[in-house]
């Protein structure tokens, strides 16, 4: 089984995996497909992502019985933490304080 997800992507790469993949929501794709075909769509995804973010997670054969990757700009990352994949936080951005003037006191 393999899911895809992608948020903010040109419709274009939206079409591409409606190709080979059910769209079950929006940007939601679902699928049976072998490993090479798995690798040649995440190459589509690739090329087409553009300002978007995407993730991709399949059945394998580990201790979770699944893997995942993903692209974009995101603030859940990948880490592998002694051989175990999870998935982990970079904290949110900040606004810069430069831009706005400070409060008036009297």
């Amino acid at each position: 089984m393999l899911v895809i997800v992608v948020e903010n992507v040109p419709p274009r790469l939206r079409g591409r995996l409606a190709i080979w993949l059910l769209e079950i929501r929006a940007g939601v794709y679902i699928g049976r497909v072998s490993g090479r075909t798995r690798e040649l769509i995440w190459q589509s995804v690739e090329a087409g992502l553009g300002e978007g973010s995407a993730v991709m997670a399949w059945a394998a054969p580990n201790s979770t019985g699944f893997d995942f990757l993903t692209l974009g700009k995101d603030r859940r990352v990948p880490m592998d933490f002694d051989g175990l994949k999870l998935v982990s936080f970079n904290p949110p951005e900040e606004r810069d304080t430069q831009d706005f003037p400070a409060p008036n006191r009297r």
